[in-house]
């Protein structure tokens, strides 16, 4: 029996420990601006590459998210599963490092100047995702950045701005995850196994999105809490979810 589980989940915890300790402040104040976007009837956009948009997707509509967060979902930064052949990852690693594609996602979703936007990234530093971060501020929208800062900061960046996330978002939250994200290493392996950055990114996520909730009920406004409906109260769940998408689609309309 190997004792390999207990050193990740002990990696894990040590650097979720690490995040509760340094960043509590940081996810408080990204959660302020998150509250402030949608009670002002905006939408707090989610964006992220890779395994980044497993965090972005995470804010909603999932069990207890806040109705106003907005995921883009481009199928071309995510849907590469089959590694070979069709959409596969030898094409996401061409396109998510081709500047000016990802001003193309931007223009492609409605956004204004009042939104927000949290992008996740362990690395920080490609062409797509600066393409949305640089995009997002000039259009006058918040940016929130969940990223390593001792990744993104050992690496240039590889946008023609020159920046990192880290270095434009008014909010930094920084997953602590060291250069190259795995870290656990075995004797006679090559390389090493055991990400973190995936795991982290998704609880810093559903941090800001529980502290959103509080920041909206404290300003008498509604968060639209999105209900699971696997449980014995289905109809009552349904007709909550119900109720947040066509508070969704009433946002949409504003736009």
């Amino acid at each position: 029996m190997t004792d390999i589980p207990n050193q990740y989940f002990s990696s894990l915890i040590s650097r979720l420990e690490r995040v509760q300790r340094t960043q509590t402040d940081s996810i408080n104040a990204a959660a302020e601006i998150c509250a402030k976007a949608i009670l002002d009837d905006k939408l707090v956009f989610t964006f992220g590459t890779g395994h980044g948009s497993f965090a972005a997707m995470e804010m909603f509509p999932r069990t207890g998210t806040v109705t106003g967060f907005r995921p883009i979902v481009e199928s071309s930064m995510i849907s590469f599963h089959r590694v070979l052949g069709d959409g596969g990852a030898r094409q996401y690693r061409f396109i998510h490092a081709q500047e000016g594609y990802g001003d193309a996602i931007l223009a492609a979703h409605d956004t204004l100047a009042g939104d927000a936007m949290l992008i996740f990234s362990h690395s920080g530093l490609n062409a797509v995702t600066l393409d949305i971060a640089v995009g997002a501020k000039a259009k006058g929208m918040k940016l929130i950045g969940v990223t390593s800062i001792p990744h993104s900061s050992a690496t240039p960046s590889r946008h023609s701005s020159g920046k990192r996330l880290y270095e434009i978002a008014d909010v930094v939250i920084d997953t602590g995850v060291p250069l190259g994200d795995a870290e656990i290493e075995i004797a006679g392996m090559q390389g090493k196994t055991g990400a973190t950055s995936t795991s982290i990114a998704i609880a810093i996520g559903h941090a800001i999105n529980s502290a959103t909730a509080v920041y909206i009920v404290t300003a008498g406004g509604d968060p639209f809490l999105m209900q699971s409906p696997n449980t014995t109260d289905k109809i009552a769940a349904t007709a909550q979810n119900d109720k947040n998408y066509a508070e969704l689609a009433r946002r949409l309309k504003l736009r």
